[in-house]
């Protein structure tokens, strides 16, 4: 059986790739279609989420064992086939393909073609750029990554000029200071 996806993206309106893959293919396989279809690096932690129908996460397929410890079922994606997971028309999966910020792409299942097998995963249409893949080096040098004004502290009156060369503005917290003036 044949597994048709569509694969949109919410940061670039007209970003489309369908790929199609065998259901018995394990998500590891559909993962490396996805990074080769948007020629994306394949250094990066990524996971797929199983979603209903409002795009809600419920269950992770991670890209390496994360817990062995857990009650809970643990999918790993070269461990667990797509047809565990999907078995019908309009099933929705996230494929967080930048953990740190929690980026995704949309995946729906939009097609499943019954007696029709490939022998490897293909994508069979493309539209548009890809959402940008940040590299580690992106995510430490982006600009406002850490915006330390006054908003940050969560308070618009914040000041921080009332804070004392400690930062405790002003507060004894014990005594004498054993590590000298400087702190």
């Amino acid at each position: 059986m044949l597994f048709k996806f569509t694969i949109i993206s919410d940061e670039v309106d007209n970003f489309v790739r369908v790929i199609e893959i065998n259901s018995d293919a394990t998500f590891f396989d559909f993962h490396e279609a996805i990074l080769d279809a948007a020629n994306y690096a394949k250094d990066q932690v990524t996971s797929f989420f199983t979603c209903n129908e409002d795009w809600e996460k419920e269950q992770e397929i991670t890209l390496m064992e994360m817990d062995k410890g857990t009650e809970f079922d643990s999918y790993v994606m070269d461990r667990t086939r797509l047809d565990e997971l999907m078995e019908e028309e309009k099933e929705k999966l996230l494929y967080v393909f930048d953990v740190i910020y929690d980026r995704a792409l949309f995946i729906e299942l939009t097609e499943i073609v019954p007696d029709k097998t490939s022998k490897t995963p293909r994508c069979i249409a493309t539209q548009g750029t890809p959402p940008k893949q940040l590299a580690i080096e992106d995510m430490i040098t982006m600009p406002g990554n850490m915006n330390l004004d006054e908003d940050f502290y969560g308070d618009e009156s914040f000041d921080m000029d009332e804070l004392d060369h400690e930062g405790f503005g002003g507060i004894n917290i014990g005594g004498d200071n054993p590590f000298g003036e400087d702190f």
